[in-house]
């Protein structure tokens, strides 16, 4: 088996000392014949905090047909309770300013929140996409290794079939044989 320098050098042309933590790390899992595919999510997900899962899950809500529609409902609830019902002693009357505060709190809040769980989505599609690369630098590499070795026996091969033809060559015209064989030797 090669050293990790010679292993370098032959696959990535560069020294061990130049690789990078990828290259790196896929090298040492091809030698140690190891797979280096995880499954990306559960990897991901074991590095999130319990407010990262609670921001996606209220991204999650917020930007379904469900929360859409339930808010849709509240609101013409809220106005019609306001206007029809308690005409007299209505708690919001019209224009429903604590409606309004109430509407702006909960968007200064779920902004943030949202924008929270899309700077998540993109660190886990960066975490994919280097997971990605890995497999993909991995998948070259038994390429190139398996290129290699069919090369080897394949030149192997051409030399035995080479000398058998000189062989073949020199058992039926022995001058030939030994012109052929002197061909060989000279530069």
């Amino acid at each position: 088996m090669r050293t990790f320098n010679e292993a370098a050098k032959a696959i990535f042309g560069k020294s061990g000392e130049t690789l990078g933590e990828t290259e790196r790390h896929v090298l040492d899992r091809v030698r140690e014949k190891r797979p280096v595919s995880v499954d990306t999510n559960v990897a991901f997900s074991a590095g999130q905090t319990f407010g990262a899962r609670l921001a996606d899950g209220i991204a999650r809500v917020g930007g379904s047909w469900g929360f859409i529609i339930g808010f849709l409902l509240f609101l013409v609830l809220w106005t019609g309770i306001n206007t029809v019902l308690l005409t007299a002693d209505a708690f919001d009357p019209y224009p429903f300013i604590f409606l309004n505060l109430l509407l702006s709190m909960i968007a200064a809040i779920q902004a943030p929140i949202i924008m929270m769980s899309q700077n998540r989505q993109a660190a886990r599609d960066r975490f994919e996409a280097s997971k990605d690369y890995e497999v993909n630098l991995k998948a070259e590499v038994e390429l190139i290794a398996l290129h290699h070795k069919i090369d080897g026996v394949l030149l192997k091969e051409i030399a035995e079939l080479r000398n058998e033809i000189l062989r073949l060559h020199a058992r039926l015209d022995p001058q030939a044989g030994q012109d052929a064989g002197r061909q060989d030797r000279e530069p």
